[in-house]
Parts: structure tokens; sequence; C-alpha cells
């Protein structure tokens, strides 16, 4: 029944690094880091959206330091699905292009959202200087039809020059 209680929903979340063509004299990079997995924890209140955000670092060498980010989950076809046996529950993941952010623009799985800039990192984004959100979200929708079980899944964020 959708209202049996959901006793874990974890994703463990990857990011992948994309390296694109030469530039004058160098290679444009991209980098990402700081991403931590997403813990959702034992879920009893099936009424309300759940948010996890979480700051990162990405960094670009590219003009004007701009980015684009591509999500595909370990979902069917990428899609953001978790996974618990046979059962599915969608998510939903969201970026921003500043730190401490809840609300974010929807990422659609294996499509690039360019127009990212980053400001203020290192080029080995060392220093501890976040530079973007990455929102994860549990729509009420989604969990009220969900059945028990330990739900995991993987988030995987490619960042290219843009």
């Amino acid at each position: 029944m959708a209202y049996e209680n959901i006793r874990r929903i974890a994703a463990q979340i990857s990011a992948a690094l994309a390296l694109l063509g030469p530039a004058p004299g160098y290679a444009q990079q991209v980098r990402i880091s700081d991403l931590t997995d997403v813990a959702f924890g034992t879920i009893s209140n099936f009424t309300t959206d759940l948010t996890r955000s979480q700051d990162v670092c990405a960094h670009s060498t590219a003009a004007g330091n701009r980015y684009s980010v591509t999500a595909s989950g370990s979902g069917a076809g990428g899609s953001f699905d978790l996974q618990s046996g046979i059962a599915t529950l969608a998510y939903q993941v969201q970026w921003a292009g500043a730190t401490g952010q809840t609300v974010g623009t929807n990422l659609v799985a294996n499509v690039a959202l360019g127009g990212f800039s980053e400001v203020g990192s290192s080029s080995t984004c060392k220093s501890g200087t976040m530079t973007a959100s990455l929102i994860t979200i549990l729509r009420s929708t989604a969990i009220s039809a969900a059945t028990a079980g330990a739900y995991t899944g993987t988030l995987t964020l490619i960042l290219a020059p843009n």
C-alpha cells in the first residue's frame, strides 16, 4: 500500500570529468569536486517534498569560466530513478550556479544544460571554495506511490566547457 513506511531511500552520487578539445596553447578543462552521497533516511511523511542540497566546486577554464552540466541516472535510459528490487522511485535533479540554493534549474536526463559560469574557485577546486549547488528532490507524489523498501541509485554528472 502507498502509505507503508519506506525504510531507507538513498542515492549514491558520482561525478565524471569532461575534458574537451584544445584551445590556443592548452586544453579547456572543467572539474567538479566535493560531491557527497545524498541520503533521505527513513521517510514517514508522504505529503511533503523532500529536498537535499549540497554545495560543490565546479570549475571551467573556458572563456568566461563557462560550463554546461549533463546528468544521467541509473534508471532506464539514464532516467532519475532509485531502485528497490523491481520497484522504482523517481527523483528530480536541479543545478544552480550559486551556492546555498535549494531551488535551481531542472536537469533533463542526458541533456546538456549550459550557460553556467563559475566564479571564485581555484583551478584545482582544492581551495574549499564552492561555486554551485546540486539539488535532489523526492516529490511527495512519487513518495506516496512507492512501496516500502531501501531505494538506491547513481547519478552521474558531466561538466563540459561551454
